[in-house]
């Protein structure tokens, strides 16, 4: 999978999901920083599913309708059990996510929104 992986995600998880093969872009390669906006309008055109703690995404989707390629918010989500429930997500949902699902994990519980 393609993932662009906001700085407020953090470095570990993005390490961690490229050593797990996937290709990933940090959202920190970008100096100054572009902003939510642009972003997931950077993720979208490369076909990247966008990993944040950031609650402002849901917000540029939901309610102004903006493009994605698929949303793994994970706010409240402690930066210790970020990586283990990424592996849960991707296991579970790793179909839909890649399909443009929104999945928004708080504490241990994951709800999915079918959205793009």
């Amino acid at each position: 999978m393609r993932f662009l992986v906001d700085r407020c995600a953090g470095r570990r998880l993005a390490k961690w999901l490229s050593d797990e093969g996937h290709d990933v872009v940090g959202a920190w390669v970008w100096e100054p920083d572009p902003g939510d906006e642009a972003l997931l309008a950077l993720a979208t055109a490369e076909d990247r599913i966008l990993i944040t703690i950031d609650t402002d995404f849901g917000d540029l989707v939901f309610l102004q309708g903006l493009s994605h390629k698929g949303l793994l918010r994970l706010p409240d989500v402690p930066a210790d059990r970020r990586i283990e429930l990424t592996r849960q997500v991707l296991e579970r949902f790793g179909d839909a996510l890649a399909n443009g699902a929104i999945v928004t994990v708080r504490g241990e519980r994951i709800r999915i929104s079918r959205y793009s």
